[in-house]
């Protein structure tokens, strides 16, 4: 069950949540095909599960970016806001990719909020740390720190 904060004032009150862990989403070839269709990166250590296995990784892995995009999804798992007119992604801090996802891995999404200030047209601007863990992995996937803003 995502935390969920009604207006602005209550997403004031998330600054410093852990916004918990979301359910396992499966990473299969079909996905990683897809979005290499999407992206015109069809690098062999992605799409080439034969060749994959003798490579640095001993099978096919999910694209970084994929990986990264995967966080827009996951993240409605963890927090539901209403009251708001819009809500836009405002960028990225910092995005690391400490470990790769091989395909037929599952992954989650654990989010903390950091600060939450209020800035010009009546807005909130929210900075958070996403970590894409891997199952059976110590690890993380990826770890971005992102910024959104959020309008009455």
């Amino acid at each position: 069950m995502p935390t969920h904060a009604n207006g602005l004032e209550e997403l004031k009150f998330l600054s410093g949540s852990d916004l918990g862990r979301t359910d396992w989403l499966d990473i299969t070839q079909e996905r990683v095909h897809t979005f290499a269709d999407a992206t015109d990166d069809h690098q062999w250590i992605h799409t080439d599960p034969e060749r994959a296995k003798e490579g640095p990784f001993g099978g096919p892995i999910a694209h970084g970016y994929l990986t990264l995009s995967l966080i827009i999804p996951l993240f409605g798992e963890l927090l539901e806001i209403t009251g708001i007119s819009m809500s836009v992604n405002y960028g990225l801090e910092k995005v690391r990719f400490p470990s790769p996802v091989p395909v037929g891995a599952r992954i989650r999404l654990h989010g903390t909020v950091g600060s939450v200030e209020e800035v010009k047209g009546n807005g909130v601007q929210m900075e958070l740390t996403f970590t894409v863990e891997v199952e059976g992995s110590d690890k993380p996937a990826c770890v971005a720190q992102a910024v959104y803003r959020h309008y009455d």
